[in-house]
């Protein structure tokens, strides 16, 4: 049944790479009216959709918060389109005394999509695919097939109402790692965008095309002494908490100065936050990480009750996010890896060499090139 699932995998794949390479010749022919007329189309459709397919993508994964989904799905139709819309993709785009810009589609894109942020990332990547004048194929993580279909089904709509040819937006429902390794490869794909893990990512490198990855992201955050304490902490829980740590760019570390180390700690607790004693730490640990040291799906974007009751541990009712004093960064240390979920990991260290630190640390371990945060002189530096 795998092989059958692969060997039909491979073949959506072709066949919806070809289809699409067809049509990106006549989008390509587009003017500049056509194609932003066929964009707004397609980025109202996505954010009148917006509550549905967030809902959809809760049901199908079991990950975050359908009202958060929902924001991020507006945040893509909406406040992402409004930024690049009204830029020229068509012709000259701009034009010096020495240098004349002309803007070129490259032809089919590959677009890899995950499972914790679903329907949100298939909404920008068509959008920036069409808006300069490429067609594009979508390869849907497994578990989250359905709503991303659904997303693409309400865009492609939209856009053949005002002329867009209907191959033009492909996405597959058979996706397995051959499937969308044959997409990535196809001699018709000519750039990748890849949302996953790292080894998607590295897969995506590695297949001999141009291609844009976004990998997992270990995000420490540093709480200088000079910060505004409640602040920070309202920041970093808010950041933390959205859509039950889907985000990749979300905290996963707390890098605490020592002098302010208490301070910190009873922030924490007054905003919602629960201290783990060491052994409930080592119980969470259990079920965070796999025996294999890799991030347990069972868990990413559950609730906090969720989680505590998968590993048989008791929290206050209302309690926002679990904390756990950490002694290290590794693969014996799980909790210092990237959670996905609404646990921090927590590290105290004295002044800001040592915090900077600890924080390269935690980068090194799953999280270079992401994201890092710290607090200081009152002010957040991402």
């Amino acid at each position: 049944m795998s092989a059958d699932k692969d060997l039909i995998s491979v073949q959506q794949a072709r066949d919806l790479v070809e289809a699409a390479h067809r049509a990106q010749v006549e989008v390509a022919r587009f003017d500049q009216a056509k194609i932003d007329r066929i964009c707004e189309a397609m980025a109202k459709a996505a954010l009148r959709e917006s509550p549905r397919t967030a809902a959809l993508a809760v049901e199908e994964t079991g990950y975050g918060v359908p009202e958060d989904k929902q924001i991020k799905n507006q945040f893509s139709a909406e406040i992402v389109w409004n930024y690049f819309k009204n830029l020229r993709t068509v012709g000259v785009v701009s034009e010096t005394k020495d240098v004349v810009e002309i803007a070129s589609p490259r032809g089919v894109v590959a677009g890899i999509i995950p499972s914790t942020n679903p329907t949100s990332t298939a909404i920008f990547k068509i959008l920036i695919a069409v808006k300069s004048r490429n067609a594009i194929v979508l390869s849907p993580h497994p578990s989250a097939a359905r709503c991303i279909n659904e997303t693409v089904k309400a865009m492609r709509e939209a856009g053949v109402k005002e002329g867009l040819p209907a191959d033009a937006i492909g996405c597959m429902t058979t996706a397995t790692i051959e499937g969308t390794e044959a997409l990535m490869k196809h001699k018709m794909t000519a750039v990748i965008l890849a949302t996953g893990g790292i080894g998607l990512v590295r897969a995506a490198y590695s297949s001999g095309k141009p291609a844009f990855g976004v990998g997992p992201g270990n995000v420490p955050v540093f709480v200088e002494r000079s910060a505004d304490v409640p602040k920070a902490v309202q920041d970093i829980l808010t950041g933390k908490c959205f859509d039950n740590g889907t985000i990749c760019a979300s905290e996963q570390a707390v890098v605490v100065d020592a002098p302010i180390e208490m301070a910190v700690r009873e922030q924490f607790k007054l905003q919602g936050a629960h201290f783990v004693s060491q052994s409930e730490a080592d119980q969470l640990a259990k079920i965070v990480a796999t025996p294999q040291r890799s991030l347990n799906p069972a868990i990413v974007g559950r609730s906090v009750e969720k989680i505590a009751s998968m590993a048989g541990i008791s929290v206050p009712p209302g309690t926002r996010c679990l904390m756990a004093d950490v002694g290290g960064v590794g693969r014996d240390f799980p909790l210092s890896m990237e959670k996905l979920s609404p646990i921090l990991a927590f590290y105290v260290e004295d002044g800001l060499e040592r915090g900077a630190a600890r924080c390269n640390e935690i980068l090194h371990y799953g999280g270079m090139g992401h994201t890092a945060g710290d607090f200081r002189r009152r002010c957040h530096h991402r």
